[in-house]
Formats: C-alpha cells, sequence, structure tokens
C-alpha cells in the first residue's frame, strides 16, 4: 500500500496555498470541491513527488470544528485496489470506522477509519 499524501486542516486556503508554495516549493498539482463543501489543494513537490493536501472545511461543515494550533493533521491518505474491502481489514487490525467508504464525484471510493491512536487514515480507490 502506498503512502499517498498527507492532508493537513488549514483555515485559510488562500494564505496556507501562499505559504507552502512560495516558501517551501511544491506545486499546486490538483483542486477540488467535496461533497460536503470542503475544499481540497493537493501540493506536490517538484524533486520528490511526495503530496501535501490542504483541506479547509466552510461553516456548517461537519468537519469545520474548532481548530487548536498542533491539532492540524488532519488525516494520512493511501491509495488501495479496494477501499471498502481493506477498510474491513484494517477493522480487524483495530481501525475504528470515522467515516464510512462512499464514492465521491462519480470518481472515487474513499472512506475514513481511525488507527488505534485516534489518527484519520483515508483509503481511496479510483472507479
Amino acid at each position: 500500500m502506498p503512502l499517498s499524501y498527507v492532508g493537513i486542516r488549514v483555515t485559510d486556503l488562500n494564505r496556507s496555498v501562499r505559504f507552502y508554495t512560495e516558501g517551501l516549493g511544491p506545486k499546486e498539482s490538483g483542486r477540488g470541491v467535496m461533497d460536503h463543501g470542503g475544499v481540497f489543494v493537493a501540493l506536490e513537490d517538484p524533486t520528490t513527488k511526495q503530496q501535501l493536501e490542504l483541506n479547509w472545511y466552510p461553516n456548517g461543515s461537519p468537519y469545520n470544528t474548532e481548530f487548536v494550533p498542533g491539532d492540524g493533521l488532519d488525516h494520512i491518505g493511501f491509495m488501495v485496489a479496494d477501499a471498502r474491502a481493506c477498510y474491513r481489514e484494517l477493522q480487524k487490525l483495530g481501525a475504528t470506522t470515522a467515516i464510512e467508504p462512499w464514492v465521491e464525484r462519480g470518481k472515487f471510493v474513499i472512506g475514513f477509519l481511525k488507527d488505534p491512536d485516534g489518527n484519520w487514515i483515508e483509503l481511496q480507490n479510483s472507479l
């Protein structure tokens, strides 16, 4: 299972994009709106190809909770062959349900679990 990216929660998307791209060098490689209204911006390091996803959640989103500095790790994302099957396997290893897998924008199956310490893990596969 290759590590796909790390997602962090941000409170000001434009400020964060500027900070990371101008200050640290990754380039914007994608952007989109999530079904619940959140916005993500994917940044890719031109040398290593490692990715950082910036996630911003609007008022009314279930993920727009109180922001506490230092709690900004949103989730760690993995691309897998079958997100639903991997979800069940990780539950057997001690993961707990965060958000059951669903189809996002008709293109991906995405599901979120919490690892045994409560950190969020995203599993994703393309349709």
